[in-house]
């Protein structure tokens, strides 16, 4: 039974709770830009503009308008960039 002043919840439309984070959906990234992003002649951003640093590519792909996608689906210089392993005091010792 519905008391008077009060909303009907079948009939009142629902409005969504603020008060919860919505979910933000990220751009899909490319093959190509994944590709970019983990290749060991990618410059970053720390040290200019985020281009291939590699010494045949940026002469002609140059560091302003850098676009992987034209480059990095078929670069035959792509190399996968990889952390350096933490050597054990055992590996110093002479």
């Amino acid at each position: 039974m519905l008391k008077i002043g009060m909303p009907d919840p079948l009939t009142t439309p629902t409005v969504p709770d603020r008060t919860t984070p919505q979910p933000v959906e990220a751009p899909a990234v490319s093959a190509a830009v994944s590709r970019f992003k983990s290749c060991r002649w990618r410059r970053p951003p720390e040290d200019g503009p985020e281009c291939c640093g590699h010494r045949d590519v940026l002469p002609i792909a140059g560091t302003t308008g850098f676009d992987p996608e034209a480059w990095c689906p078929d670069c035959t210089f792509y190399k996968l960039r990889r952390t350096p392993k933490k050597r054990s005091p055992e590996d110093y010792r002479y």
